[in-house]
């Protein structure tokens, strides 16, 4: 369900969402990143992809879209639902433990979602800038301090290792948002035109905002 690569020499960002888990039947995070899919954003284009909400898959999947499409920027989105302000999330944890199986069944406890890698990374994104932009257009965001345990973190602490260990990829920034619901799912919730707007907003801000005083230094030992 990924776009294709071309040989189109403008810059890429790229989008991923989760497929549906835990029962539901529609995921926000990939219907938000889907609508923004092929638009340009501040001379880059938007590539979107869904991740299989899987421990371990879900990453080799990701891996390959960066293989792929070079970007110049990434952003992962999952949703929290119960959450009723879409959340930067600030920092990554080399830790898995599932409430919860995933859509294959697996529960991991305990285990790290990279044997022997950094206890943690921060985001390279300008999360509180980002905030801002979405507050200024009147929706409800913060910086988060958790992306929890599950697929999410597992997911943004992989991208993250990624980004730093990569040759290929070390000017490319990178991190993970939070979306609510959808009205339709439960309350809390933001509709989709919010939250596709407020990814909208969360990708020119990054892509025209070189600092941040949120971002990190890369890895916590």
């Amino acid at each position: 369900m990924q776009q294709s690569s071309s040989s189109s020499t403008v810059p890429r960002v790229l989008l991923t969402g989760f497929d549906a888990f835990g029962g539901e039947s529609i995921n926000p995070s990939w219907l938000a990143a889907q609508s923004l899919r092929g638009r340009r954003i501040a001379g880059h284009r938007m590539v979107t992809a869904q991740l299989p909400t899987e421990f371990d898959t879900s990453l080799g999947e990701l891996r390959r879209l960066l293989r792929m499409h070079r970007p110049a920027l990434v952003i992962c989105v999952g949703l929290a639902g119960g959450r009723s302000a879409i959340g930067l999330e600030r920092i990554a944890i080399n830790v898995n433990d599932a409430r919860i199986a995933d859509n294959a069944a697996r529960q991991p406890v305990d285990t790290p979602v990279v044997p022997g890698g950094p206890a943690a990374y921060f985001s390279t994104l300008p999360i509180k800038a980002m905030v801002r932009a979405m507050q200024d257009a009147g929706i409800a965001a913060e910086v988060s301090q958790t992306a929890g345990t599950f697929v999410c973190n597992h997911v943004f602490y992989g991208l993250m290792h990624m980004l730093a260990r990569g040759r290929s990829f070390k000017k490319t920034r990178g991190g993970f948002i939070h979306v609510p619901y959808l009205p339709q799912q439960g309350q809390p919730s933001q509709t989709l035109e919010t939250l596709t707007q407020a990814l909208g907003l969360a990708v020119k801000t990054a892509l025209l905002t070189p600092h941040d005083m949120a971002e990190g230094a890369g890895a916590l030992n």
